[in-house]
């Protein structure tokens, strides 16, 4: 019965694959459902497997491989329109991008599901049901990911490895190994029940299973380990600063006139609370001035002077203008009390059409631009400059850079605290805000570092430097965190050379067992 099913084309090579690859959100934020991973790779596994043996015979001898294309392809995409869907909801606040929703919703997964359609091309006729071939596949996946993270400017969203958010113990490994080669550990792990299928003795079945929950055990005793050893460390006397994190809850709206400005400054010195003689920093979210530059915003610095000291910092994001180029730049500000900007920091991961607009001179004559409000297209800042205040050496992150490790690597060796800001809003009701939060928690671990975030309409949180949440606000909840946020200094690797040892590992394995098996 059951291969009557599989041998249907549709059924195996689309239906099936895409099922299973939508099913897979349920196992990130805010479902957190891991446990499904373990039927999810197997059954990919095998598949893919089956589709090979059967391709030449049952659903079309030549090409058979383009069925190994068609199989990822249709995974990849039910993974990716599952669970990056939410996307659509930034065009729906302006008019002229509502029409590109459609596109947005099918182009992209598409795209982003050649990733996971040429892996499978390219090692599917290799495998066959036993350890070697797990290996390559697995191997083959991270891989992809990887790619991913880095190609076309990179977009490591969802990653396997973040399935595992609510595991603290087990995540604890990534500062030591890297997130690609903790991804790539993930996926082996999840695959692991294939060796059902395997044609094995029944004790070296079970000897596998013993071997996986005992490696898994001490990555929990390790994880534990290192947070209790952890805790008493952050007891000791570390140098502190004091932060209030703040979460005013705006809703995102276009053309604020001057007294709606006025009023949300307003607000946000309410929740800011200032005591004028306690040395405080204080962050606000990204985007709360919704479109009005550091120029425009110097009409309100009156308001800034009159309600807090010289012992007061704010961050916040704006737009700055680079007057000797005449750029505009999406930064993150630090200034007095007498609003003058300390330092700033200028977004070095633009989202294109967000903003930027890819082929702008062909794309303005359809009368279309960033989806961001403000000036025309931002430019993208070249320098990986920390804020320092006193003792501390903060990397900043606004809004989607909180998702790209790489920025984490290439942060300053004195880096002791990572700020991210972010806009939340353009995610609507969607899973957006929990996916993206879930982000920070893996750039604390890789950095060893404490991370304070403050997101409108998201989640605002204070996490420590091993991924535990110490303060937080919900979605949608107004208010402020305040804490006194230990200055750990950075403890992360530099590059992926773990990752790319064990995937020549895993080449190696493979080989030498299919060269032993081709001279039997």
């Amino acid at each position: 019965m059951l291969e009557n099913y599989l041998n249907n084309r549709f059924l195996t090579l689309y239906l099936i694959p895409f099922i299973v690859g939508s099913l897979s959100v349920l196992t990130f934020e805010p479902f957190n459902l891991t446990i499904l991973n373990f039927l999810i790779f197997p059954l990919f596994f095998y598949l893919l497997v089956y589709i090979n043996k059967k391709s030449k015979a049952v659903y079309r001898k030549k090409p058979h491989k383009i069925n190994l294309f068609i199989y990822g392809l249709a995974f990849g995409f039910g993974f990716y329109l599952s669970g990056i869907s939410w996307i659509t909801n930034s065009l729906t606040f302006d008019e002229n991008f509502r029409v590109l929703i459609p596109f947005a919703l099918i182009l992209i997964p598409l795209f982003l599901s050649l990733f996971i359609g040429f892996t499978t091309l390219l090692v599917g006729s290799y495998l066959k049901l036993n350890f070697p071939s797990l290996l390559i596949f697995s191997a083959s996946l991270a891989f992809s990911d990887y790619l991913r993270a880095y190609i076309f400017s990179g977009f490591p969203w969802n990653l396997w490895a973040y399935s595992l958010v609510s595991f603290n113990e087990i995540l604890q490994t990534v500062n030591k190994i890297g997130l690609f080669s903790f991804n790539l550990f993930v996926i082996t792990i999840f695959t692991l029940p294939i060796i059902i299928f395997f044609e094995i003795g029944k004790i070296k079945k079970l000897f596998s299973i013993f071997l996986t929950i005992s490696f898994l055990l001490g990555v929990y005793i390790y994880g534990d380990y290192v947070n209790n050893k952890n805790n008493k460390i952050l007891k000791d006397d570390i140098e502190k600063k004091y932060f209030k994190v703040i979460s005013p809850n705006f809703d995102l709206e276009y053309n604020l006139s001057s007294r709606e400005i006025e009023e949300r400054f307003m607000k946000l010195i309410r929740f800011s609370d200032p005591e004028p003689k306690k040395k405080t920093v204080f962050i606000w979210p990204e985007g709360v001035f919704s479109g009005y530059s550091y120029n425009e915003l110097l009409m309100f610095k009156e308001l800034i002077s009159k309600n807090f000291s010289k012992n007061h910092n704010i961050i916040f994001g704006t737009n700055t203008l680079e007057p000797t180029t005449g750029n505009f730049y999406n930064s993150m500000i630090i200034i007095n009390n007498n609003f003058d900007i300390i330092q700033r920091y200028n977004k070095r991961k633009l989202v294109p059409f967000g903003e930027f607009l890819p082929f702008q001179h062909l794309l303005k004559k359809f009368g279309l631009k960033k989806i961001t409000e403000g000036h025309g297209s931002y430019q993208r800042g070249q320098e990986n400059n920390n804020i320092i205040i006193d003792k501390l050496n903060s990397l900043p992150l606004i809004c989607y850079e909180i998702i790209f490790p790489d920025l984490i690597k290439k942060s300053n060796v004195n880096t002791n605290l990572i700020i991210n800001i972010s806009e939340d809003g353009w995610f609507g009701k969607s899973i957006g805000p929990d996916q993206h939060f879930a982000k920070s928690i893996f750039r604390a671990i890789e950095n060893n570092t404490f991370l304070v975030r403050s997101a409108n309409q998201g989640v605002s949180a204070v996490i420590d430097n091993k991924g535990n949440i110490i303060k937080r606000l919900k979605r949608n909840e107004a208010g402020n965190i305040e804490f006194d946020v230990p200055l750990v200094k950075s403890n992360k690797l530099k590059n992926d050379l773990i990752f790319f040892i064990l995937l020549i590992t895993y080449l190696l394995i493979f080989l030498i067992y299919r060269n032993q098996n081709a001279k039997k």
